[in-house]
């Protein structure tokens, strides 16, 4: 797949306000037949006496000759200031500057902006200086931290314009002591129409084989005489999750100017995440030989707490950060300390529950592991063909296990790859074609994962007679064998089922 995304640098244009004298638009273009009036600096506004509020910062999205497309998916910018320093105006410590930015759209080059949003946003100056503040050191820069600036959840025009201005009012102490501004650069970040359209295609194709094998699946279970036993129906959640998650309604991004859908897109991949981790605490517990307490969901409170509530903090950072982004695109969570502190909050509580999880799973895996070789023991007193049977079962099972285990390492690790795509501009090609390979393999790894479940625990339909099972394989009645790990009789639990119930018996 081509890289996921594209980061584009823009250098901001200064422009002069001049709607003072009756200037026909209140939009002012960096360039094109009604560009504004252009300043170079900021040394040629004070000879010409132009003050700060008449100046505006205004970015053309995309550069000359190109144009944006709804293949993009979304928009997201971060800012970064030039600041020189001057001695008679120097960063003051905490310094906050205050913008007043507006976005506006249009299909054509000659059509009129039409206003998007508007918003007074405040961001916290981080700056550092490496040099000693002399006079010998004056107009060198600042070194300071890029600032979250803007995200747009779908791209369904064909050019946008933003205007920043920074108003100043000494007397409420506004944008004072922000050091000498140069310039505004901002790094605009969208996804690949390439990678789009590959992604589309593989939910697009993936989408029918996971919801026909969960239907013919669900259909195998409600053919049996007994009830669902809990990991069945865990299974089956897992499938329609996974369904959930598969079908491709980002087709309608194309057409319609959806801004929900990241915020939407995050919604149905957190429920699939919760759904993969506690189905992966239950097929381990379901399989405890010495547990008592099976088939009962109420059995892994425990377990499924931390999942529930990590989730639903993650779910409150969302709505927090992208559901008031779609009212206002300029809204950032990170940019006040109450904020900060917040989106830490819910961070680090799902960071620990996660981390009680992943005990959780390692522990009972190593006990599911234990009491497995512990009943190997008592294989050589059984008849070969029954020997043969149970060690190709609990071969099999270890197999399934350890491939489970590799999913969750590979799913823990793209979760973290992920967190850290927002600033992947930083980090240069390599880490976007990394990226590009997690997205489309992990993806496809979770669909063939779910897949082959299903395909595995589906009870199978056949029925053995009682000649086979009271032969030599020395079985009681009513003990059915089956021929793979998985499968299911029509009437009875699974082989896995049987020797644990032995095994709690004893």
């Amino acid at each position: 797949a081509p890289s996921p995304t594209t980061a584009v640098p823009y250098v901001s244009v200064k422009c002069i306000d001049i709607r003072k004298n009756h200037h026909k638009t209140k939009w002012l273009m960096p360039w094109g037949p009604n560009h504004c009036e252009k300043l170079k600096d900021f040394d040629e506004a004070v000879s010409r006496q132009i003050e700060a509020n008449d100046i505006v910062f205004a970015v053309h999205i995309p550069l000359p000759r190109k144009e944006m497309s709804p293949w993009f998916q979304f928009m997201l910018f971060v800012m970064q200031l030039d600041i020189a320093f001057k001695m008679d105006n120097d960063l003051k410590e905490n310094a906050e500057i205050t913008l007043d930015v507006s976005l506006a759209y249009r299909d054509d080059l000659f059509g009129d902006w039409e206003e998007i949003a508007h918003a007074i946003e405040i961001r916290k100056l981080k700056c550092t200086f490496g040099s000693p503040k002399t006079l010998e050191s004056e107009g060198r820069h600042y070194d300071c931290d890029f600032l979250p600036f803007m995200e747009i959840g779908s791209v369904a025009h064909k050019y946008y314009l933003i205007n920043i201005r920074l108003p100043v009012n000494e007397r409420k102490g506004i944008n004072v002591g922000i050091g000498e501004i140069k310039d505004i650069r901002l790094v605009g970040i969208h996804q690949n129409g390439g990678f789009t359209k590959v992604w589309f295609a593989m939910k697009t194709f993936l989408t029918p084989s996971i919801l026909i094998i969960t239907i013919w699946y669900w259909r195998r279970i409600t053919l049996m005489t007994r009830a669902p036993v809990l990991l069945e129906k865990v299974i089956f959640a897992l499938g329609i999750s996974m369904t959930f998650i598969n079908i491709p309604v980002e087709w309608f991004s194309i057409g319609f100017d959806w801004t929900w859908m990241l915020l939407f897109g995050d919604i149905r991949q957190g429920i699939f995440y919760a759904m993969l981790l506690s189905f992966w605490i239950i097929f381990c517990g379901e399989h405890m030989m010495d547990q008592n307490k099976r088939n009962r969901l109420s059995g892994y409170w425990k377990q499924v707490g931390p999942i529930a509530v990590g989730s639903f903090c993650l779910f409150i950072f969302d709505m927090c950060e992208r559901g008031v982004q779609l009212k206002n695109p300029f809204f950032s969570i990170w940019t006040t300390e109450v904020g900060t502190e917040l989106a830490m909050a819910f961070i680090i509580v799902a960071g620990i529950c996660l981390c009680l999880y992943f005990l959780f799973l390692c522990f009972m895996v190593f006990q599911v592991f234990r009491n497995i070789s512990g009943k190997q023991s008592s294989l050589p007193a059984m008849s070969k063909a029954r020997r043969l049977h149970y060690e190709g079962l609990i071969f099999r099972f270890k197999f399934l296990m350890l491939i489970t285990l590799a999913c969750a390492a590979m799913t823990v690790i793209f979760f973290i790859v992920s967190q850290v795509t927002e600033g992947h501009w930083k980090w240069g090609d390599i880490t976007i074609q990394v990226n590009s390979a997690f997205f489309t393999g992990i993806y496809g790894m979770w669909n063939l994962y779910v897949f082959a479940l299903m395909f595995l625990y589906a009870p199978s339909h056949k029925n053995y007679g009682e000649d086979q099972s009271n032969g030599d394989l020395g079985v009681n009645s009513g003990e059915e064998l089956q021929l793979t790990t998985t499968i299911t009789h029509v009437d009875g639990p699974t082989e896995v089922y049987k020797l644990a119930r032995k095994g709690a018996q004893e």
